[in-house]
């Protein structure tokens, strides 16, 4: 008598998928990377080109026009400090952007590992978080402009 069954043999020996390699984690990484590279070269540069010095950088032409500080005056300064790590004098020179630097330090964090682990990365702020941005951007640059805030006048 025959036995018919409906079973398939299943193979034990058979090897299975292969985990991803250290290469496939470098490839996923390259952009990440790149971007840390060109970072890390441009704030390279204005550590060694000091914005202190007349006539290295362009000035800016809100300032130059019309006196006001806009939300990103001092910025270079700001950077020169930052990779010199004078971090009060960073902060001193532009608040806003040494905030900025932060937020790109984690973001780029958050960025890197999940390209490392293979997982999506795709930042998105609501338009509340955006508004809430501006506004604090725009109540910098007032403030910054104001006599009783000029502290964070670079």
């Amino acid at each position: 008598m025959t036995h018919l069954t409906s079973e398939v043999p299943v193979r034990t020996d058979a090897p299975g998928p292969r985990p991803p390699g250290p290469r496939a984690a470098l490839r996923r990484a390259a952009v990440p990377l790149g971007v840390l590279g060109a970072v890390a070269a441009g704030f390279c540069y204005v550590g060694s080109v000091d914005p202190n010095t007349p006539g290295h950088y362009p000035v800016c032409p809100l300032l130059h026009y019309t006196g006001v500080y806009c939300p990103g005056c001092g910025g270079l300064r700001s950077a020169y400090a930052v990779a010199h790590g004078h971090f009060r004098t960073a902060l001193g020179c532009n608040a806003l952007a040494v905030a900025g630097y932060a937020v790109f330090a984690v973001v780029w964090t958050v960025w890197a590992v999940r390209a490392v682990r293979g997982r999506p990365f795709e930042p998105y702020l609501r338009p509340g978080w955006r508004w809430a941005i501006g506004v604090l951007a725009l109540l910098f640059t007032v403030v910054r402009n104001l006599p009783f805030g000029a502290a964070l006048a670079p």
